[in-house]
């Protein structure tokens, strides 16, 4: 016999906010397909963090960005 979804949802909200934390990236990590892959973006993050703290790289903001991104376009 299957468990329905709404079931499962209500079992799952009677859990402390911490459980609920711990069961949700127990289910996200079994819906990653590729650990290769998601362990390069987690270096290239890393790298990027990096970069920022030294100033080796800045933050543009978003309008500007933008503005850049539609000359390069365009």
């Amino acid at each position: 016999m299957t468990t329905s979804v709404e079931v499962l949802e209500a079992e799952f909200l009677r859990l402390s906010v911490p459980d609920r934390a711990r069961f949700l990236d127990r289910v996200i990590a079994r819906l990653d397909a590729d650990k290769l892959l998601d362990e390069a973006w987690d270096r290239l993050a890393a790298n990027r963090q990096a970069e920022f703290e030294s100033g080796a790289a800045r933050s543009i903001p978003g309008p500007e960005f933008l503005d850049q991104l539609r000359s390069e376009l365009l």
